[in-house]
């Protein structure tokens, strides 16, 4: 029974599946009586006619089961282990075929048919599944013909040829409202495009307009150069000239790269870093050193400090992971160097030697005065001044730096304020007052007297590296670079050593005759003697000395320095 209703239910799938072909195929029913003999034969049964399939059906219950018989066939191109008598026998229920197939000739390269006959197996290993495969419409280039009436049945079959033909897709007939409508989408995707491309490129020339407008250009009479990025931060974000705000130099701390040592000292070491690609200089402090970073901090962030002649301050963070900490000073890098390092390697001319010494005067001048107003600026001593605390720019004019020592005083609370620093200045350069520990730390201008007489020093060591012509020859001559007081001190003095120099002997460095040759030089020589004069009352203050420099007639050409071999 369940065969019965699984093989009507196929039946009547196939049917519904060729009506749309309208193809209905017959066959001799007797024949297909004799192959049918279970269910399973009509899985694989293509039945084409709803009538077929229903006399099977009935006559798979009614006919009684027959005897399968062995058939003889004739057989060509399909004989079973290679027979070459022309005959072969099926097994019991087998059938004989008779099939043409397209092949390929490769002498002719054409394709022909080729026919073989043969003996079929029984219908349970696929014997009718094989002869039925010809019976599907959309195969061609093959065609198969069983029989099994009688002995050699396949002999006069001739299966239909049909050769494989390849027809090309029908064409879908296109209305003309689709081609208006496609065209109207591609307009309207073709000028969104357009207008998006124009707006983003007008909004590419706003911004670079902007940027540009934007960047202020540096009044450098000298050079004339363009402020670069940091350059430009620090003058936008520091209108009271007391630099950058906190968080923003804890930023820039943190992206600083460090590329390479540059120097080192007693209170630590200055590198070379980068910040976005632009060189900076980081000083970094020894541990035992924080009372001199957090003053030289604290005077850099002091109102309107900022100065062309006055090491430009960046930034200031203090770094730590636990194990260890790092005090840094971030600041502008100048490639050439310090003035101590700058006066060994080369000899300058009168005009340069005016520009370094009017630049060295003109920072001093604006530390030591006071401005008053909203905000103002206190008086500030440097207490350090020496060839190796100043910095040679580019254009030729001097920065100070190193304010570790640096003392600041504010007139309407008449406080002095002096950093608690176990730190004491360069012996060399030490005043007599300072040697003789006569200096009073309650008048402030005793601390601006001091730096005056450190000055004076500073003047001696750049007119030694100012060449002069010898009288009666085209041959030039200048010194040799020394630090003051070589040849009565060591390398290394001590207080004994510099208080018996210049305070019990009264020694002070030699000026040489030629320098009264040069008006500049001579000059020079007059202002380094009343500075380091042994009376601090009598020395010149630093706007003095600023203002006798800048009388002096000078060309303001920067000549590229001789190197000494």
């Amino acid at each position: 029974m369940c065969k019965t209703s699984v093989l009507m239910i196929l039946c009547v799938l196939v049917f519904f599946a060729q009506i749309p072909n309208g193809q209905f195929n017959t066959y001799d029913l007797t024949a297909a009586d004799e192959r049918v003999e279970d269910s399973a034969a009509y899985d694989d049964v293509a039945v084409t006619n709803l009538r077929e399939a229903a006399a099977i059906t009935t006559r798979i219950h009614e006919k009684p089961a027959e005897i399968a018989r062995s058939l003889r066939c004739y057989c060509d191109g399909s004989c079973p282990n290679n027979a070459s008598n022309g005959t072969c026998e099926t097994r019991p229920g087998g059938s004989c075929f008779s099939a043409v197939e397209e092949v390929y000739d490769e002498s002719t390269g054409l394709y022909e048919e080729e026919r073989t006959y043969g003996c079929m197996p029984p219908e349970e290993n696929g014997g009718l599944l094989m002869c039925k495969v010809a019976s599907v419409p959309h195969i061609h280039g093959k065609n198969i013909v069983c029989c099994e009436g009688e002995d050699f049945c396949n002999r006069d079959l001739q299966p239909a040829y049909t050769p494989k033909l390849t027809t090309p897709a029908p064409e879908l007939p296109v209305s003309s409202e689709s081609v208006h409508t496609l065209a109207l989408f591609a307009s309207i995707i073709v000028c969104m495009s357009v207008f998006i491309v124009v707006v983003f490129i007008m909004c590419l020339i706003y911004k670079r307009r902007e940027k540009s407008r934007k960047q202020p250009r540096l009044i450098n009479s000298m050079c004339n150069s363009q402020l670069s990025p940091l350059s430009q931060l620090v003058e936008q974000s520091s209108g009271s000239g007391s630099g950058l705000p906190l968080l923003v130099q804890r930023t820039i701390a943190k992206q600083i790269q460090m590329v390479r040592l540059v120097g080192k000292g007693r209170y630590g070491e200055v590198w070379l870093a980068k910040w976005r690609d632009e060189r900076v200089a980081v000083k970094t402090f020894f541990t035992t050193e924080e009372a001199s970073w957090f003053r030289e901090t604290e005077i850099y962030q002091t109102v309107l400090m900022r100065h062309e002649n006055i090491l430009g301050f960046i930034a200031a963070d203090i770094k730590g992971n636990g194990s260890w900490t790092q005090m840094l000073l971030i600041t502008d890098y100048h490639e050439v160097g310090s003035l101590h390092d700058y006066l060994s390697t080369s000899v300058i001319t009168p005009q340069k030697l005016q520009l370094l010494a009017y630049s060295l005067a003109s920072g001093l001048a604006h530390l030591h005065d006071e401005i008053f107003g909203t905000p103002g600026k206190p008086a500030i001593a440097h207490r350090d001044i020496k060839s190796k605390n100043i910095l040679v720019k580019r254009n030729g004019q001097c920065a100070i730096a190193d304010f570790g020592l640096a003392v600041k005083y504010i007139s309407e609370l008449d406080e002095i304020h002096i950093a608690q620093n176990t730190r004491v200045g360069t012996r060399r350069y030490m005043a007599p007052e300072v040697l003789s520990q006569a200096l009073n730390p309650q008048q402030f201008e005793e601390f601006k007297r001091a730096d005056m007489y450190s000055v004076g020093l500073v003047l001696w060591e750049m007119a030694r590296r100012c060449y002069t012509p010898i009288s009666n020859t085209k041959t030039t001559t200048c010194e040799d670079y020394a630090l003051p007081y070589h040849d009565v001190v060591p390398s290394d003095p001590t207080f004994d050593d510099m208080h018996a120099v210049v305070c019990v002997k009264g020694f002070r460095p030699p000026i040489p005759a030629r320098w009264q040759e040069d008006d500049v030089l001579a000059t020079v020589s007059k202002i380094m003697q009343e500075c380091w004069h042994p009376n601090p009352t009598v020395r010149l203050t630093a706007l003095r000395v600023k203002k006798t420099l800048g009388r002096l007639e000078t060309d303001c050409l920067i000549d590229v320095p001789m190197k000494i071999v």
